[in-house]
């Protein structure tokens, strides 16, 4: 269908609305760059698309927002930014494929744009009609020329409504592969390997910072309180500032430190990590460290959204394994005396802390083989008519 032997260049846009977006947009762009140096990527990523090649229309960060009354806040540069992109696919240098990676609510309204003039999408990492609003099914069906999915069940999902979606295996797991913790960590920021270390996750969206920051805070004091040997680290993701966690740590007396490792290093240096939900859970999950979920967003927000969810857990790991490995602290439970407890349950219960870990892995197993990245470059390079002999493999 998209087959095409001469070898000119394919300009592709992709867009990617936040952090762990970006980290799977990166792994896609060097996939492709390795077996087709035709792909020429434009968009909105963050620093890792960036490294990776794709030359960044806006950076992500300026889209990444969580809650229903979050965005509200944010609506018109969210507006600004989207009239960016579609005068970008309605011009006369319009690109030859759309790629979208999740963020749902802004790239359906892309793709809607990109279907009324022609230019084919790809979407990667489908919305999680599984979770809520399933009525998008439909919805994607009908602006979407093929999905890459990243969970075993979704293909079935998308089915009755007649469009390509095919299971291509989980990013994570490519990314995994290639970021496999020295365990130096400890080492080199001067921790003996008998200190107890507790990683505190905070996510990588701004707006989560505001209604989780002062619990995550809170709960390290009462375990500092209870433990004082516990030492903290505190990932920095690319999409956050550095000096905001340093100002807000100003004369707190922890013994947190900040690093900007990859987040499989960190999580293998700790010994428990409390970590807001999302893709981040997963990450630890490979890693094999026990873990307990945080999920905090706005009050109306939440109340909203308890209406809309259709899963039973906030957590990616849970939701794969559908059943609770690691514990959930939602909302108005996520006090800092449950957190600290759990934390410190799993430093000090060894049998509970093993458990976990055995469980961790069962689901890490769930999750299939590497190899996802290279697969979505191949649906790519097939949707923007390069023909698989010019590649470079």
């Amino acid at each position: 269908m998209y087959e095409n032997t001469d070898k000119q260049d394919r300009r592709i846009m992709i867009v990617a609305g936040e952090s762990s977006g970006d980290l799977h947009g990166s792994n896609l762009l060097r996939a492709a760059a390795e077996n087709y140096p035709q792909l020429t990527f434009f968009g909105v990523g963050g620093e890792r698309m960036k490294a990776a090649g794709c030359r960044i229309v806006f950076p992500s960060d300026e889209l990444s927002v969580m809650g229903l009354v979050e965005v509200l806040f944010q609506l018109p540069r969210l507006i600004a930014r989207f009239r960016q992109l579609k005068k970008l696919l309605q011009g006369a240098a319009r690109p030859d494929l759309l790629v979208l990676i999740d963020f749902p609510d802004f790239n359906l309204r892309l793709a809607r744009i990109a279907k009324q003039v022609g230019v084919p999408v790809l979407y990667y990492i489908s919305p999680k009609v599984w979770a809520w609003r399933s009525g998008r099914a439909k919805t994607i069906a009908a602006r979407v020329d093929r999905l890459a999915l990243i969970f075993p069940f979704e293909p079935e999902i998308y089915q009755p409504y007649g469009v390509s979606a095919s299971y291509v295996g989980n990013p994570l797991l490519d990314e995994f592969a290639v970021n496999q913790p020295t365990g130096l960590l400890r080492g080199r920021l001067g921790i003996a390997a008998t200190d107890p270390v507790v990683g505190i996750f905070p996510g990588s969206r701004n707006s989560e910072l505001k209604y989780i920051f002062a619990t995550l805070l809170a709960t390290a004091q009462q375990i500092q309180q209870q433990k004082p040997e516990v030492k903290f680290l505190l990932p920095v993701a690319p999409s956050l500032s550095r000096q905001y966690f340093i100002d807000r740590l100003q004369g707190s007396q922890l013994s947190i430190e900040l690093v900007e490792e990859n987040i499989y290093e960190v999580a293998a240096a700790c010994d428990a990590v409390l970590t807001v939900s999302g893709t981040v859970t997963l990450q630890v999950t490979l890693v094999g460290t026990p873990l307990a979920i945080l999920y905090k967003v706005a009050p109306l927000s939440y109340q909203i959204g308890r209406r809309l969810i259709k899963v039973a857990y906030a957590g990616l790991t849970n939701i794969i394994a559908g059943k609770e490995i690691a514990r959930e602290f939602i909302q108005a439970a996520a006090t800092p005396e449950a957190l600290s407890a759990e934390v410190l349950r799993l430093l000090d219960d060894r049998d509970y802390a093993a458990a976990m870990r055995q469980r961790l892995a069962a689901v890490a197993q769930l999750m299939g083989e590497p190899g996802c990245s290279m697969r979505v470059a191949e649906m790519v390079a097939e949707m923007s008519a390069i023909n698989p002999t010019d590649g470079t493999n």
